[in-house]
């Protein structure tokens, strides 16, 4: 008994963080032709208009880097702002700051989505052909239509071998109905996160 209720403690748990995982990755691509080996220090830069998710965005992903022993850099530390505008003072900065490699995050943009589906649902009524022929009750099958609406965040992650400035990895993830930025960009850094090490394009402890 205690052993059936261990197992099923242990579904619930599954099934609940299974739950809260609502950001997948959708398609990827890599370099299979890059030899320069994992990297051990990574600069973080989010494209996007927004000043404040760009700066959560990139502390969340260097914190997240650092967890797992990598040397992650929030791109507003070791890129000023000014030189985000133009290419030369970007790769500049970029070489300057001692990371091998270049994550940038873009929000590629966000998706309504409907869906319409109809369900037969069982009632009970007057229904013709009862007793004797007559009038009656019985049980008959009405459709119910429901329509539901979902959001899905589509944002591109892509690494770059900042000595090359060559792209070695990219993908696009979704995230179901996202809240806010610092709620969803955790588990997008996480997915993001262990491709890379999937794929040993980072360092740090497995």
């Amino acid at each position: 008994m205690r052993k059936l209720a261990s197992m099923l403690s242990l579904l619930l748990v599954t099934l609940t963080l299974a739950a809260c995982q609502t950001t997948s990755l959708q398609s990827a691509w890599f370099d299979p032709n890059f030899t320069g080996g994992p990297m051990h220090r990574i600069a973080i830069v989010a494209v996007g208009v927004n000043f404040a998710n760009r700066r959560v965005t990139e502390d969340v992903f260097a914190q997240r880097l650092r967890a797992v022993g990598v040397d992650g850099a929030a791109g507003w530390t070791v890129i000023p702002d000014e030189a985000r505008e133009t290419q030369e003072p970007f790769t500049a900065a970029v070489m300057k700051s001692g990371a091998q490699g270049l994550l940038m995050v873009r929000l590629l943009g966000v998706d309504t989505r409907t869906q319409v589906t109809t369900t037969m649902v069982a009632t009970t009524g007057p229904v013709w052909g009862g007793p004797a022929w007559g009038g009656g009750w019985g049980t008959t099958m009405v459709p119910v239509t429901q329509v539901s609406q979902s959001n899905l965040a589509i944002v591109e992650t892509s690494l770059y071998d900042v000595a090359t400035g060559r792209a070695v990895w990219s993908g696009n993830t979704q995230t179901l109905n996202p809240s806010s930025v610092q709620r969803e960009v955790p588990g997008l850094a996480d997915v993001i996160i262990g491709e890379l090490r999937a794929r040993g394009l980072i360092a740090g402890a497995r």
